[in-house]
């Protein structure tokens, strides 16, 4: 019996070490989707009332929890009962990354300021109308924030069961539900705090009184109403950045031709005299994001010829 219960916690260490490297792995690998993730999500309350952003950021929460909850038991069947499409799913969520990544580019840059410019204000003008029912805007906004939260949660559910597969079940359960789970109250706790964080710099910017305390409180409050615009912009391009990186990444490591030209590229760097450790160090990720890069611009040019072909275009 002693030697049974003996063998049972050996057992479950095992595996708690096991669900504890394989979700830090697939924390990492994840982590690239959630800059993106983070950006979209906040700008999706843009518009909405200031005392109801918290509610329509928990309502897009709530959403993407029902999300996690049909792609994890869909991604434990497929690895259960078809693990040979863990890899073609891996590389499709890849692509589309690199797809979104590049279409951000091409928007941000066949797109002049003039017209960003008009869009807003059309957005402004719109909402600022009395007729406009401004609760079908929040639902609006709402719901195309759980559509692209689908898309996001899929790539990450995609990337957890690649770094999972193999495991025994028990494992890939306690690792795609922990990861599901701590993405989601991580992404929207951060999306929470993001878009209250210019309420919070304007409160402590009207602070009364003229003690050294009450000049320090403006002062942090004018600085967070400037760092904001910033914070918003930054984690824009390092989710852009990161979609280059993870899809490029994952499409390298499933398509072995790439995979050897990576690993050709860094031998080279590597061998360079004198700065060869940096080189080796940069090189995998500017060859992921190059690759990531090419990949997003096919993808993007495919569905701009598929739209075209389109009846009645």
């Amino acid at each position: 019996m002693a030697t049974s219960l003996l063998a049972l916690i050996d057992d479950i260490a095992s595996i708690l070490d096991d669900v504890a490297l394989l979700s830090k792995v697939a924390a990492k690998k994840t982590a690239g989707v959630l800059g993106d993730d983070l950006a979209l999500n906040a700008q999706q309350v843009s518009g909405v009332k200031a005392e109801r952003e918290l509610p329509v950021v928990w309502a897009v929460a709530k959403g993407s929890f029902i999300n996690k909850a049909i792609l994890v038991p869909a991604a434990l069947a497929i690895s259960a009962f078809a693990p040979w499409g863990v890899t073609p799913l891996l590389m499709v969520g890849g692509a589309f990354l690199c797809y979104e990544g590049f279409e951000k580019l091409a928007h941000k840059f066949l797109h002049s300021k003039a017209e960003q410019a008009a869009g807003h204000e059309a957005l402004v003008s719109a909402l600022a109308d009395p007729s406009v029912d401004l609760r079908d805007v929040e639902k609006t906004k709402i719901k195309g924030a759980i559509r692209t939260d689908f898309i996001l949660s899929a790539e990450i559910v995609a990337i957890t069961l690649g770094t999972v597969q193999g495991s025994p079940f028990s494992t890939q359960l306690v690792v795609l539900s922990g990861i599901a789970v701590a993405m989601t109250a991580g992404v929207y706790g951060i999306v929470a705090g993001i878009v209250k964080l210019d309420d919070g710099g304007l409160y402590l910017s009207q602070r009364p009184g003229a003690s050294a305390w009450s000049r320090f409180q403006r002062s942090l409050g004018r600085g967070i109403l400037r760092a904001a615009p910033w914070l918003m912009k930054f984690l824009s391009v390092a989710g852009t950045v990161a979609m280059f990186l993870v899809g490029g990444g994952i499409l390298t490591h499933g398509f072995t031709p790439l995979h050897h030209w990576v690993d050709m590229g860094t031998q080279w760097a590597s061998d360079v005299n004198g700065a060869g450790g940096l080189l080796g160090a940069v090189a995998p990720l500017a060859l992921d994001a190059m690759v990531g890069v090419a990949a997003g611009a096919l993808v993007l040019l495919a569905v701009a010829i598929a739209q075209r072909m389109k009846p009645g275009r």
